[in-house]
């Protein structure tokens, strides 16, 4: 059944297809958010006794969101920027009545203490709401002051024990998001290489484009990571995953500084092809084998637990190819080809951080 819906899915237009994966990666948060939605309604209402506690489900949802990142600190910021536009909202509203200048003083006042109070985005924004909404629709003072704040710290609990009890896996965005950025930069690799054999410098800059298009990607991956780390804190149900999103969260910055330095080296091929300056071919040749390595790492990243690829099969991968990039190649070379050695030496340097090894350990193996 799997296999067929992939087969469908594939034979979906594009941008068709690219829709539908984004919502089936996201039916699980959405999934989430529905069920703290109606769970803090019906707490608000059954054992709070709050007649319309519509602060409950809207905390619920904002403090889970789409996005698996800060979820513990967006609660925070959710509950306290609720309070402190309720707070500010009914005592002046309850003092000065309602009106224009009255909301427009209440919106000042709650995101001037919500910005001294925490620096983050979300405070301000729910004080000023919450604010807008005491000073025009909700009656303000009294009991019903304090049943809000309620309500909000309801929605905000609710939604961390749902992602608790129904969690997304922690380690299948961070490795997904990984295995493609990895995948981006195999394919860049090969268009490199393609361009550079046949001295097209129409095929290098689309491999620099490629490479420079990864920027939105490389934050999403980051952001999944730290959600996924946040989510092994919270459930129990993935505290055996905790040491395996560590190795998968170190992988964050070398890659990120993979792609950087291939960024250069593809700059910089672009340059000498426009020029007409031929790149050794050996160099060439190993662009080519990192090209594959970029694959190796990539079938490591999406392996589970004890299949092959695993860090140790890459790393002798990357070694061999390592072995390759020696400086002497460049020695009685231009400017341009020895610095695309230098950046090439230290991708690789990257690309054996990724397979696990230190900084020092992948170093020496360039020596």
């Amino acid at each position: 059944m799997t296999d067929w819906l992939r087969r469908r899915l594939n034979g979906l237009p594009p941008p068709v297809r690219q829709r539908v994966r984004r919502l089936w990666l996201s039916l699980v948060p959405i999934g989430q958010c529905a069920i703290a939605a109606g769970a803090a309604w019906w707490i608000a209402v059954n054992i709070f006794g709050h007649p319309q506690p519509f602060f409950a489900p809207i905390a619920a949802v904002v403090s889970l969101g789409l996005s698996l990142g800060k979820r513990w600190r967006r609660s925070v910021e959710l509950v306290a920027g609720v309070t402190i536009g309720i707070l500010i909202g009914d005592l002046l509203v309850s003092q000065i009545g309602s009106g224009t200048w009255q909301i427009m003083l209440v919106v000042a006042l709650a995101m001037a203490v919500a910005v001294f109070l925490d620096n983050g985005p979300l405070i301000p924004m729910q004080a000023a709401s919450s604010g807008v909404l005491v000073a025009t629709l909700l009656p303000p003072g009294g009991v019903g002051g304090f049943h809000r704040a309620i309500d909000a710290l309801i929605g905000g609990v609710v939604g961390m024990i749902i992602v608790a009890l129904f969690p997304v896996n922690p380690a299948h965005r961070a490795r997904r998001d990984a295995a493609g950025l990895l995948a981006t930069m195999r394919d860049s690799a090969r268009t490199l290489v393609s361009g550079l054999r046949e001295g097209d410098a129409d095929v290098v800059a689309s491999a620099l484009e490629s490479a420079r298009g990864t920027q939105e990607a490389i934050n999403e991956m980051r952001a999944d990571m730290r959600g996924g780390r946040e989510v092994s804190t919270i459930s129990p149900l993935y505290w055996n995953a905790r040491e395996r999103l560590a190795r998968i969260s170190a992988t964050a910055d070398p890659i990120d500084n993979a792609v950087r330095n291939f960024r250069i080296i593809a700059r910089r091929a672009l340059g000498m092809t426009q020029r007409g300056e031929p790149l050794r071919p050996e160099i060439v040749d190993i662009l080519a084998d990192v090209g594959e390595a970029f694959e190796v790492l990539r079938e490591m990243m999406i392996a589970k637990p004890g299949e092959e690829p695993d860090q140790a099969d890459a790393a002798r991968v990357l070694r061999t190819v390592a072995r390759k990039a020696k400086a002497e190649l460049v020695s009685d070379s231009t400017l341009s080809e020895t610095a695309v050695m230098a950046e090439l030496r230290s991708m690789l340097i990257d690309m054996l951080m990724i397979a696990g090894l230190r900084r020092s350990s992948a170093m020496a193996t360039l020596r």
